[in-house]
């Protein structure tokens, strides 16, 4: 079974901090759920699970997912 993923919140941070915090989060999680209201922080969470090869899942314009493949 899928554990919860690890929540962080990065709301109120400016790019790169929410991509820091979600980086941090991946060395000890399969899966983070981040929340981050900087409208650059999707383009930069896209490119850091593309860079570690995760998934990265929109669920709406604050909340994304990063989850480890395979």
């Amino acid at each position: 079974m899928d554990a919860e993923p690890l929540h962080v919140n990065a709301r109120g941070m400016k790019c790169p901090w929410p991509a820091l915090r979600a980086a941090r989060a991946m060395r000890s999680a399969d899966a983070i759920l981040i929340e981050a209201d900087d409208p650059i922080a999707p383009g930069e969470l896209t490119a850091l699970a593309q860079q570690q090869g995760w998934a990265f899942s929109a669920l709406d314009g604050q909340r994304f997912t990063l989850s480890r493949q395979g």
